[in-house]
């Protein structure tokens, strides 16, 4: 998760497509690409949990009509993609890497990238956000905070919809997610992507690769950026919780003197 949400810049047309599961470097992946192709990236978990709500109601409005069932459907969700979008040289993390094929068709000429990172140590990393992203107070502690009160719900949509369509799980969010999601996904981007346009990058590799894929030179003087998604993500969930305690508390106090005011009538 990066520090802010990135501002789409009007007339910037997107160049990659971000394919990585989360928790595969795709924060340091993002603050690569902003510098390689000097735009904005939009980082699928910053912009839905520190942008603009309507970021999380259009994912929700998107993932509602996965499967798709009829071209309604299908162009329903090609529009909303493209709104989203729009004005970024790039698109990364979720939920943008269950919508590779839709990606694509709006824009032929990016490439595909997906960031990758030891099997092992990644199903331990996601089941440890997982595990803490699905607990049940959550629901009733982020109601009242924009636009994190949204979350609970589209968590719910993503697996009910492209999740469980892509990754044949069981469509109820999960404490775990398993080795399986990725293979699955990696098995799910050489079936839909063409190989010469499916780039495989490890952000440990550093500059090098993701400048050759990109057919890009490497930066001079400047470090490849390296951004501790976990400790990034823990800091914000706490800072999260605190703020719904805090919310709910100014609520129970709005609702305690309304009860006094009307007890003295």
């Amino acid at each position: 998760m990066g520090q802010e949400a990135s501002k789409p810049q009007p007339g910037t047309k997107l160049r990659v497509i971000g394919a990585g599961l989360p928790r595969t470097g795709t924060t340091s992946f993002s603050k690569a690409l902003e510098i390689l192709l000097q735009g904005p990236v939009y980082h699928g978990g910053t912009q839905n949990c520190k942008g603009s709500s309507s970021n999380l109601r259009s994912w929700i409005s998107v993932l509602e009509r996965t499967p798709i069932r009829s071209l309604k459907d299908e162009e329903f969700i090609l529009n909303r993609i493209s709104t989203l979008t729009d004005g970024f040289v790039a698109i990364t993390s979720a939920p943008g890497h269950c919508f590779v094929p839709e990606l694509m068709r709006l824009y032929p000429e990016a490439k595909v990238i997906c960031t990758i990172r030891d099997p092992e140590a990644w199903d331990k990393s996601i089941d440890a956000i997982a595990t803490a992203s699905l607990q049940w107070y959550l629901r009733i502690l982020l109601f009242p905070l924009l636009p994190m009160g949204y979350f609970p719900r589209y968590l719910d949509t993503l697996a009910a919809g492209r999740w469980a369509e892509i990754y044949h799980t069981s469509g109820k969010p999960t404490m775990h997610v398993g080795r399986q999601v990725w293979e699955r996904h990696i098995q799910h981007l050489k079936e839909v992507v063409p190989s010469d346009k499916l780039v495989f990058f490890n952000v440990k590799d550093g500059w090098e690769p993701l400048c050759k894929a990109l057919d890009l030179d490497v930066p001079k003087g400047i470090e490849f950026p390296r951004v501790n998604e976990r400790a990034a993500i823990e800091a914000f969930a706490k800072e999260q919780v605190v703020k719904g305690l805090i919310r709910w508390f100014m609520i129970l106090v709005a609702i305690v003197g309304v009860w006094q005011f009307w007890l003295r009538l």
